[in-house]
């Protein structure tokens, strides 16, 4: 006696890279796309998680895929692909996830679309430090903003100096993102990247103009975070060089 298909086979196929079986179950059943397993993941939620790209072309193709839907976890746990995450926002954080935005940007995906933390697609590329898919989003049509904060108060310029990426604070700056904003700790930019012991980052945002007397909830400026007195050094001899007043 034969067993019985699993109801979340379309599901499995994708997870594992089964191209032919995702085809196939396709052909017998094209609703199979629009059916969530257990934690509310659909197949193009699994199929982008794992980088498979022609599954999650197969599935984006399918007359009522929705680029923007969410993962809706019932469990209480925040998984890879959880917390109100779109399939973009999975994209964007792989490593090698360029062609799997390329095609959800193809389908109109909302690039400004907000996950249940308030965050977007910029705010994973930011902390991802992927240049090149960040140019993609800023370069979308309609385009990313970098001027949307989740509800930490935290624009993606909070990420990016918080990971010490230079050239992706210095390309949000470019696309007009807040520079001097506090997040709910009081935190700007350049509070994080102090703290983090990122001089490099922190000097680059003291040339965009980065405000060095703001303060955070705990009564701390930026450079009184730093990790130690080298970390100080560095950025005060930087900015004397650059000539910027600390």
């Amino acid at each position: 006696m034969m067993d019985e298909p699993s109801k979340f086979a379309l599901h499995e196929a994708a997870r594992d890279g089964k191209t032919t079986i995702v085809e196939s179950l396709l052909n017998a059943n094209p609703k199979l796309a629009d059916r969530k397993d257990d934690d509310e993941r659909l197949p193009i939620h699994w199929a982008t998680s794992y980088g498979h790209l022609d599954i999650a072309k197969m599935l984006a193709a399918q007359k009522n895929f929705d680029p923007d839907v969410q993962v809706r976890l019932r469990a209480a746990m925040v998984t890879h692909d959880g917390s109100g995450w779109t399939p973009l926002m999975i994209a964007v954080s792989r490593k090698d996830g360029e062609e799997l935005v390329d095609l959800f940007l193809r389908k109109e995906a909302d690039v400004n679309a907000k996950n249940f933390s308030g965050q977007t697609a910029l705010h994973f590329v930011a902390s991802k430090n992927n240049l090149d898919i960040a140019r993609r989003l800023l370069n979308a049509k309609p385009a990313a903003s970098a001027r949307v904060k989740d509800k930490r108060g935290q624009y993606a310029i909070h990420r990016a100096a918080a990971v010490g990426s230079t050239p992706m604070v210095e390309l949000l700056v470019k696309n007009k993102s807040p520079l001097n904003a506090s997040d709910v700790a009081g935190q700007t930019p350049l509070h994080h990247a102090v703290a983090e012991g990122h001089g490099d980052t922190a000097v680059a945002l003291l040339k965009a103009g980065a405000e060095t007397d703001k303060k955070d909830s705990d009564g701390f400026l930026a450079m009184e975070l730093a990790p130690d007195a080298q970390v100080r050094k560095f950025i005060s001899q930087s900015a004397e060089r650059e000539g910027l007043e600390l």
